[in-house]
C-alpha cells in the first residue's frame, strides 16, 4: 500500500508527554497513532458512545473506561479516538490525574469546533495539560519526494498537488487528472462530509453559513467583501462586518487558507486549502453535481480548468516552505504574479507557472518584462524546458525535477539528517 511517512509530523508526535491531535476529518490522524506512534491500549470511541478496544477486541462502558484509565495512566502509553464523544466530565478526570507518571496520553478528535473552544477558553480542563497538534494536509515536500518513486515530471507535480490529501494517497492511479474525474463523478457525496463535523459537536451537517462560505470561494470569490455581498444575497448575513468571525473559524481550522495581500494592511486573499475541497465545491456550485446527474465530460472539463490554478497555489507553498518564506498577494496593476513570497521585510522571490504544453516567445518576453520590475529572485516553473519557444535571459527556470530536489535538500535540513 502506498504510505506517505509524514516525518515532520512525527518529529513533532515524539516529543513526551500528553498530546491532543485534531484536524478535519480523513488527514491521517488515526492512522498516524494506530501504525506509527506507540502505544500499549488503543480506544475508539464510537457514535454510539461504546468504546473498542482495537487490540483486544474488548467493548467497554464509559465507567469502565474509566477504571481501565485510573489503573494504566502513567504506566502505559494510552491512545483515545475521537475523545470528544465521551461526556464532558472526561475532560475533568484528564485534569485530575494530569502529570501521572511518564508513559503518554495521546487523544485525537475531528471535531475541531470543539478542539479550538478547548485551547481558547481559559476554564478548559485540559488547557496546559496537553499539546495541541494539528494533522491537517501532507507537506508539499513529503507528497512530491514520494511519489517520484512512482511518477515524474509533470505528472508527479499534478499528483503531489491532490495527493496532499491523504484519503486519496491510496487510491490514486495515473493519470492524476482522470483519477480527480472519476473519483468525483462516483464519490462527489462523500466529499462534503469531510467537514462535516467540523463544526457541531453533534455530528450534524455543518451550517449553511460556511457551506456558502466555500461554494463563493471555490467561485473565484477571494475577498471578504465579496464572499460577504454573496452572503447577504442568500440571506445569509446580517450585515457584511459578521462574515468575520466566519473566515477566521475556517482559517484557523486551515479549510481556507488565508494570505496577505502585499502593502495592504489588514487584507487578505482566501481559498479553500485542499484541492479536492475546490474542485468539491466548484461542482456543487457550478453544476449540483451531487444532487443531479452530471455528465462526467463536465467534470472533466472542470477538472482541467483548475489544476493549473491548484499547481500555482502547490507550488508557491513548496516554495514557501523550501526558502522559509510567506506567500502574499501582489493586486497592484500589472503586477500580479502568480508566485510572491516575502521574507521579513520585503519581497523576495516571485514567479509565474505556465502550466502547459507550449509557452510562445512573446510569452517568454512578456513574463520576463513584468519580472524585471521586481528587485528579487525571479522563477518560471514549466512543467518541462521544451515547452519553451525561447529560453528566457533574466529569469530562472524550474522544472519538476528541480522542484523535487529543492524538496529533497529542505526536508533533509527540517529532518536534521544534513
Amino acid at each position: 500500500m502506498r504510505i506517505i511517512p509524514r516525518r515532520i509530523e512525527m518529529k513533532t508526535l515524539r516529543y513526551p508527554g500528553w498530546k491532543m491531535l485534531y484536524g478535519r476529518r480523513k488527514t491521517g490522524k488515526s492512522f498516524i497513532a494506530s501504525r506509527f506512534l506507540y502505544h500499549d491500549l488503543y480506544y475508539f470511541v464510537q457514535r454510539d458512545g461504546a468504546i473498542l478496544e482495537r487490540r483486544s477486541g474488548a467493548r467497554l462502558s464509559y465507567h469502565e473506561l474509566l477504571k481501565e484509565l485510573s489503573k494504566n495512566l502513567g504506566k502505559k502509553t494510552i491512545v483515545i479516538d475521537e475523545f470528544h464523544r465521551l461526556p464532558e466530565e472526561f475532560l475533568d478526570f484528564l485534569h485530575a490525574n494530569a502529570g501521572r507518571g511518564e508513559s503518554d496520553l495521546i487523544l485525537l478528535t475531528s471535531t475541531l469546533w470543539l478542539s479550538l473552544r478547548l485551547l481558547s477558553k481559559k476554564e478548559s480542563p485540559i488547557l496546559g495539560i496537553v499539546l495541541p497538534i494539528k494533522i491537517g494536509l501532507i507537506d508539499e515536500r513529503e507528497v512530491i519526494i514520494e511519489l517520484s518513486k512512482e511518477v515524474s515530471g509533470k505528472e508527479l507535480v499534478e499528483a503531489s498537488t491532490y495527493l496532499r490529501e491523504p484519503m486519496l494517497v491510496p487510491l490514486y492511479k495515473p493519470p492524476l487528472r482522470e483519477f480527480m474525474a472519476q473519483y468525483l463523478y462516483s464519490s462527489g457525496p462523500v466529499v462534503e462530509d469531510l467537514i462535516g463535523e467540523a463544526f457541531t459537536e453533534e455530528e450534524i451537517l455543518f451550517s449553511e453559513v460556511y457551506r456558502a462560505i466555500l461554494h463563493a470561494v471555490a467561485d473565484g470569490k477571494s475577498k471578504s467583501g465579496e464572499i460577504a455581498s454573496y452572503l447577504l444575497s442568500q440571506g445569509l448575513l446580517d450585515s457584511p462586518s459578521s462574515i468575520q468571525k466566519y473566515l477566521k473559524v475556517l482559517s484557523t481550522m486551515d479549510i481556507i487558507r488565508k494570505v496577505p495581500i502585499f502593502r495592504k494592511r489588514r487584507r487578505f486573499s482566501y481559498s479553500i486549502a485542499s484541492p479536492l475541497l475546490d474542485l468539491h465545491f466548484y461542482l456543487s456550485s457550478k453544476y449540483a453535481y451531487t444532487e443531479l446527474e452530471t455528465p462526467l465530460e463536465f467534470i472533466r472539463n472542470a477538472v482541467n480548468e483548475k489544476v493549473p490554478r491548484h499547481v500555482e497555489k502547490y507550488i508557491e507553498n513548496l516554495l514557501g516552505k523550501v526558502y522559509g518564506l510567506r506567500p502574499v498577494r501582489i493586486e497592484e496593476p500589472d503586477l500580479e504574479v502568480d508566485v510572491a513570497l516575502q521574507g521579513f521585510k520585503r519581497l523576495e522571490l516571485v514567479g509565474e507557472v505556465k502550466w502547459k504544453s507550449r509557452v510562445k516567445r512573446e510569452e517568454v518576453w512578456k513574463i520576463e518584462e513584468k519580472l524585471s520590475r521586481f528587485n528579487c529572485r525571479k522563477v518560471l516553473v514549466v512543467p518541462d524546458e521544451s515547452v519553451l519557444e525561447s529560453e528566457p535571459k533574466t529569469v530562472e527556470v524550474l522544472t519538476p525535477e528541480d522542484l523535487l530536489t529543492l524538496a529533497q535538500e529542505s526536508l533533509r535540513k527540517e529532518l536534521g539528517e544534513e
